[in-house]
């Protein structure tokens, strides 16, 4: 549901981008920009405690996502630098968002839900890393691993959204409680993600031409 959002979020981005393009904005400044935008929210708004803010300003900077992806296809400039350059800083920005969580429970929350937050945080910071990486990895080694049901759209939404009711007013456990199934979920995402890289290199294994040694 989510790509199929983005997919739509890049069609709606369609006359933006032509209008940067044309005032030649290149699509890694829009890259650039949007991480350096979620890295000063992120790591101002979260631990002074402007969560709706903090979870609003970062959903609109994650949609540059879509518009520097748009803007690069118009130009013809899609390729592996661009794809490399939004992967690195997909990864900055997702560490400054759940570093900004992690300080907002140790600078204005104590007992359990102080150490919980934190740590769970933490944990989503981790294995959200780890998510990426097994992906990563399995498409530098020829094989995909794009499964799981924790990818870098869903984790954003859920840690954003969760966020930002609470910043409404709502009990903090419910943001604790979100980042806890979002730090289990993600580790469900890398056991499917290294089962399906698994299941790829045994097949590639099988296919492989034996060699017999005669005597």
């Amino acid at each position: 549901m989510l790509s199929r959002l983005r997919g739509l979020m890049g069609r709606l981005f369609h006359p933006l981008a032509k209008a940067l393009l044309a005032a030649k904005v290149s699509p890694d400044a829009v890259t650039v920009f949007g991480t350096v935008g979620v890295l000063v929210t992120a790591l101002w708004a979260f631990p002074t405690d402007h969560l709706v803010a903090g979870a609003v300003i970062i959903g609109l900077f994650a949609f540059l996502d879509s518009l520097d992806g748009t803007m690069a296809r118009l130009a013809g400039r899609s390729g592996s630098w661009g794809a490399f350059l939004d992967s690195t800083l997909d990864r900055l920005a997702d560490a400054a968002i759940f570093c900004g969580l992690a300080a907002y429970f140790l600078l204005h929350h104590d007992g359990p839900t102080r150490v919980w937050g934190a740590a769970a945080a933490i944990a989503c910071l981790v294995v959200g890393s780890m998510v990426s990486y097994a992906r990563a990895r399995a498409e530098g080694l020829g094989m995909t691993a794009d499964v799981g049901i924790a990818e870098r759209a869903e984790r954003l939404v859920v840690s954003l959204v969760a966020a930002g009711v609470v910043g409404l007013g709502l009990p903090v456990v419910v943001l604790v409680v979100a980042l806890v199934v979002l730090a289990l979920a993600s580790v469900v995402t890398v056991g499917q993600r290294v089962a399906t890289v698994h299941r790829q290199a045994l097949a590639a294994t099988a296919a492989e031409p034996s060699t017999t040694v005669e005597g």
